[in-house]
């Protein structure tokens, strides 16, 4: 299956591009969707974080309280590792699974924010995308979505794999400093370019 990692910066786009690609009919494994339904409410996973962090980071429902964790994690890397072994390998199974499962789809999207610190999902991808945009609108992007100051905006862009780094992994760019119709007309031609491929190297093949 000819897998596509699409990734890129905080507020460059990537969850819209995604929304995209799945509305034409892309099979789409979000990792980020993935974190979300193993920490909500009463998963295995949230009792390893309350044994490992304290009950302060579940909320009363059950779920991940990720304001919590996030603050914790932000500045501390010891939390942040010991988060990340209960948290990646549970979503690293869960995405193979999903990949998997779309064997009669052209092509599918591996959604992925920070593929240089996942690189054990490296030998499934085909393909690298990265949807980017310039620092100004990322942050401008991140504050009309969000209660965050641009200093706090700006710490979070930082701790990122940089935008030069991003870039010179990627197989094909998007760039995505204009209005969500342009970036739909750009997802469409990247579609067609995608099926192209697939359908030449199964002609080949």
């Amino acid at each position: 299956m000819f897998t596509v990692a699409l990734t890129g910066g905080i507020g460059c786009g990537k969850s819209e591009a995604t929304k995209m690609f799945a509305e034409l009919g892309v099979p789409i494994v979000d990792l980020d969707v993935i974190s979300h339904q193993l920490t909500a409410a009463n998963q295995p996973l949230v009792t390893k974080i309350a044994a490992q962090f304290g009950a302060e980071f579940v909320t009363p429902e059950g779920a991940l309280n990720r304001a919590a964790m996030r603050k914790l994690v932000f500045n501390n890397i010891d939390a942040r590792e010991k988060l990340n072994a209960i948290l990646h390998p549970a979503i690293y199974d869960e995405a193979v699974s999903q990949l998997n499962s779309h064997s009669q789809a052209a092509y599918q999207i591996l959604a992925i924010p920070l593929l240089f610190e996942s690189v054990h999902y490296m030998p499934r991808i085909d393909q690298v995308l990265v949807i980017d945009c310039d620092e100004k609108i990322q942050i401008e992007r991140v504050k009309l979505r969000s209660q965050l100051s641009e200093a706090e905006i700006k710490q979070i862009i930082a701790a990122q794999t940089s935008r030069k780094e991003r870039l010179s992994i990627a197989d094909d760019v998007i760039e995505n400093n204009g209005s969500v119709a342009k970036l739909r007309e750009k997802i469409q031609r990247q579609h067609q370019k995608y099926i192209n491929t697939c359908v030449v190297s199964k002609t080949i093949s």
